[in-house]
């Protein structure tokens, strides 16, 4: 009987895939226990539930959820014992049927205080809220900066006090805010509350103050304690901060569902949307069409039927501009149009041959007009990244290859659209900009556990760093083996190694998100009817382009 080489290669994918999903599984399981088991018990004892048993408390049952930057802070501080999940989880999904976004301090890591990525991803979360309209809901159980760290988190633009800038701003374009102060809420924390639109705080748990009741002594002499000075009491009969004084976290959670009962709808953005139909391929079929080694080629068509509805696909120039796959689709119902890279190998119409994930000029310029007939449609959009970056070379040079991905950058930056991002491979140099990286405001970005995120591959990097460090140390007088050559490339190669992996990219907030890929589908229709809440706010424009 003969062995079939396809199956043996598709059965040797799907096996690598789910060892990378295993692993991924494996750290949130971690991630998931934050501060720890005694951490979560001593909370318990307080009469108090931790973050996420708050967000699944106040969340509908069984309706689709999106968790943003869990990995957010992975491998970081760890001199000061690190941070998991930025200690604050934040998770878009809905409450009383509204979709809306959910902020919530973990008390277990270092008392829900403040590091710089915490900062990062509470901006992040706002700027979802502000982008896509979205409600936005803070569960408040902080003690503040984290002070060894404060000139980190201060002062600057992008720092803790952007926060209630936003506060401000979201309030006038009338996003509804509702923060609930489960626990500790001090120094400039203390201002959220108020500029949010209501506010509830729990009773003998709940505190609000500028200064604790030791700072307090310290400065004027004052003798008080915490809940005299701050407690549920205070604010909502003497100071009036706060609005509703509740019992403990589930009637306070339960008296947000009903405030949220009470919101009125939302406005359309108008994005079409029809009865779902099922994607032709099974989703976890995925697994064994991406090549675990790199560098071979794949038909992304394959992976684009396990995700959109059947039936549903159109392609544009689909024999123009083979290296990039422009596509009108739907996403459960959701009319979208996708911008995929094609690893497949293809000839041009000169018969030359295009490797694929690389950006030629043909598939630059296919690529940008069809992201301008998009903005023209309103059809949302969806990037599926496995780019190596744009072809050089004499041939791509003359033909103007600078020229044309600048085209494509313009349409794509300039959308009025929302975007969405996948990144399903590699992820490098300009191809991660043209295809709608994070600097671009994607209105979310996700990876697959095979995603790489940098200025170029870890081996390609490492012989480039090699050839500098060797110039540098025989320019010192060192000689340098054959035996000490590999050794500095292995050193670098393992270093820059790290730097890529998608865990990297996510603990610093450049994803959202690791997914498994066959959560694709459910991860981007939750994003899409996100975005599906605010019009888009000016005519599309793309400016200057050189044709």
């Amino acid at each position: 009987m003969a062995i079939d080489s396809k199956e043996l290669e598709f059965n040797k994918n799907d096996d690598e895939m789910r060892l990378k999903i295993s692993r991924m599984e494996s750290e949130l399981a971690s991630i998931l226990k934050g501060g720890g088991e005694k951490r979560i018990a001593a909370l318990h004892e307080k009469g108090k539930m931790t973050a996420r048993e708050r967000i699944d408390m106040l969340l509908d049952a069984n309706t689709p959820r999106f968790e943003v930057g869990a990995f957010a802070g992975m491998g970081m501080y760890k001199e000061h014992g690190g941070c998991p999940s930025a200690g604050v989880v934040v998770v878009i999904g809905k409450v009383s049927g509204k979709q809306c976004i959910v902020v919530a301090n973990d008390a277990t890591v270092k008392a829900g205080a403040w590091f710089p990525i915490t900062g990062k991803k509470n901006l992040r979360a706002q700027e979802i809220a502000m982008e896509n309209k979205l409600p936005i809901i803070y569960l408040v159980d902080s003690a503040g900066v984290y002070l060894p760290m404060q000139d980190e988190i201060f002062p600057d633009k992008e720092h803790f006090g952007r926060i209630f800038r936003n506060n401000a701003v979201m309030s006038s374009m009338g996003i509804t805010q509702i923060a609930a102060v489960m626990g500790s809420c001090v120094a400039g924390g203390a201002y959220l509350p108020i500029m949010s639109d209501e506010s509830l705080i729990v009773d003998k748990t709940g505190t609000i103050f500028l200064a604790g009741s030791y700072l307090v002594k310290a400065a004027i002499g004052e003798n008080i304690d915490n809940e005299t000075l701050g407690g549920a009491t205070t604010h909502t009969e003497i100071s009036g901060v706060c609005d509703y004084k509740v019992a403990n976290d589930k009637e306070c959670l339960m008296t947000i569902r009903k405030m949220m009962s009470q919101i009125g709808a939302s406005e359309s953005a108008g994005f079409d949307r029809i009865e779902s139909v099922a994607p032709k391929e099974e989703a976890k079929k995925v697994y064994g069409i991406l090549p675990s080694e790199r560098a071979k080629p794949y038909n992304v068509h394959e992976i684009l039927d396990c995700i959109f509805d059947e039936g549903s696909l159109t392609e544009y120039k689909s024999d123009y501009g083979k290296t990039i796959v422009c596509a009108y689709a739907r996403l459960d119902g959701w009319s979208v149009g996708i911008v995929a890279n094609q690893r497949e190998l293809s000839k041009n119409a000169k018969g030359e041959m295009q490797f694929g994930g690389v950006i030629y000029n043909d598939s630059a310029d296919k690529a940008a007009r069809f992201i301008m007939n998009c903005n023209q449609k309103n059809i949302p959009l969806i990037f599926f990244q496995d780019v190596s970056g744009f072809m050089v070379g004499s041939k791509s040079e003359h033909a103007g290859i600078i020229k044309d991905g600048a085209k494509m950058v313009n349409a794509m930056a300039n959308s009025v659209v929302p975007k969405f991002t996948v990144v399903i491979g590699n992820s490098y140099g300009a191809g991660n900009y043209a295809m709608c990286g994070k600097a671009y405001d994607p209105r979310l970005i996700v990876g697959w556990p095979t995603a790489e995120v940098a200025v170029m591959s870890g081996a390609s990097a490492a012989k480039t760093l090699l050839q500098i460090e060797v110039a540098s140390l025989k320019a010192r007088g060192e000689e340098i083996t054959p035996d000490r050559e590999s050794e500095l490339y292995n050193t670098i190669k393992a270093r820059y190694d790290e730097q890529i992996s998608p865990y990297y990219a996510a603990s610093r907030l450049w994803l959202d998100a690791i997914i498994d890929p066959a959560k694709t589908r459910e991860f981007l229709s939750v994003g899409i009817e996100m975005a599906s809440h605010k019009k888009a706010e000016k005519p599309y424009n793309v400016g200057v382009i050189q044709t």
